[in-house]
């Protein structure tokens, strides 16, 4: 579901700090220091736009930022599948969370061209369905044209052909109309991994929730506002350098040490945007984006009370095939467990199990792609690709997803 609660007072000190004009770590060598999503949610809302009641959408606009929210994200999972049928699953998110509202009036510094209230993060991660799983994450003032989330041709940071534009350094999701749809394309290079892909949304966007007013709890201000592409088509490039191989090896007219691998699969994108964070009695959330072979899509989140039970605010929709959505009363998802996973930190995860839904009688199985993807970066949680069978271990589809609180 990803819920808009970052750690904001791990990184507000790095807003804050102007020695250096641009702050960046592309991967974390001490991956044991991650703070839990959940455990360090919030920061003050005083002064900050709520999201308390539904909104009008406006649409190309609210793909681009919310500077009168606190913080906001982009969000992209997906499964892909190369031309020898190996699978990899993908995720990327970039963060905008801001340190004080616009409004708030800055007495004791001077605004230069490095000065922001704003910070952009972005995670990024592959996973291989041999085990192997690669994670990258990066920081940034939004500053000097450094990070940010411009819509229109003439403020996409100069992009004359994009829409819309989302970046971190070279990290960039962009959209171009080409006829009558945005089509995305997202560009991440790292020293070891590079992911070129071209997606194009299969079916219209989904307001989540009321309206894209997704509530949280009883009070009617803890919520954000959400949206998603549920499928999007995928395809393009991927390219992981290999260790067993020396820069100078030579095969077939290729040259030098990386594997390249033309992709094709489904993606899943999602929007939100709030200024609050979970619930007193409320300590983390089972987030499911399920891709079913038979066209339908359903997203489930299920927060978690401190005592581990159910809240009554977690939430089910169903979009068929023709992008009709159709809320699932909670009531009728049991969520089975049937496997635990536990990292080198000692947390455990529920990485397998089972939904039954009441209302259709319909039981999808889903297992991780591999058992580790713990997300060990500045914050914590798992976020993984599964694949999904029915109870005869027949394969009815894949999808993504995301485990905090453990």
């Amino acid at each position: 579901m990803k819920f808009l609660f970052i750690a904001i007072t791990l990184l507000a000190s790095l807003l804050a700090c102007d020695q250096k004009p641009h702050d960046r770590t592309d991967q974390i060598t001490d991956q044991s220091t991650g703070v839990s999503l959940h455990s360090e949610l919030g920061g003050s809302a005083t002064g900050f736009e709520r999201a308390c009641s539904p909104r009008q959408f406006n649409f190309p606009i609210d793909h681009g930022a919310h500077p009168a929210f606190r913080n906001e994200w982009w969000y992209i999972t997906g499964n892909l599948t190369n031309a020898a049928g190996r699978r990899f699953g993908f995720h990327i998110t970039f963060f905008r969370i801001a340190n004080e509202p616009t409004s708030l009036k800055t007495n004791t510094r001077e605004l230069n061209n490095w000065s922001s209230r704003e910070f952009y993060m972005a995670h990024f991660a592959v996973t291989a369905e041999d085990g192997e799983i690669k994670t990258y994450e990066r920081f940034s003032r939004a500053a000097a044209g450094l990070a940010g989330a411009a819509v229109g041709l003439a403020r996409a940071a100069a992009d004359e052909t994009s829409v819309v534009k989302i970046w971190l350094d070279d990290w960039q999701l962009r959209a171009q109309q080409e006829d009558d749809q945005l089509v995305w394309h997202l560009n991440l290079s790292e020293q070891d991994l590079k992911l070129d892909l071209r997606l194009t949304s299969d079916k219209p966007l989904v307001l989540q929730g009321d309206a894209g007013y997704s509530q949280k709890s009883a009070d009617a201000c803890n919520a954000s506002y959400y949206y998603s592409f549920t499928r999007l088509s995928a395809s393009g490039n991927l390219s992981i350098k290999s260790e067993d191989r020396p820069e100078s090896y030579r095969e077939d007219g290729r040259e030098g040490n990386w594997e390249d691998h033309k992709v094709s699969g489904s993606a899943w994108f999602d929007r939100e945007w709030s200024s609050s964070a979970l619930g007193d009695n409320q300590s983390g959330w089972d987030w499911f984006a399920l891709q079913l072979d038979d066209g339908r899509d359903i997203m489930l989140y299920q927060l978690r009370k401190k005592d581990g039970s159910r809240d009554t605010y977690s939430h089910a929709v169903e979009i068929d095939r023709h992008g009709i959505a159709t809320e699932i009363p909670i009531e009728n998802i049991e969520l089975e467990i049937t496997r635990w996973w536990q990292s080198e930190t000692g947390s455990r995860y529920p990485v397998a199990g089972v939904i039954h839904r009441r209302d259709t009688s319909d039981t999808i199985v889903f297992n991780p792609l591999v058992n580790d993807q713990l997300l060990d970066l500045a914050v914590r949680y798992w976020e993984g690709a599964i694949h999904l069978t029915d109870t005869d271990q027949k394969p009815i589809g894949r999808g993504y997803m995301e485990l905090t609180g453990y």
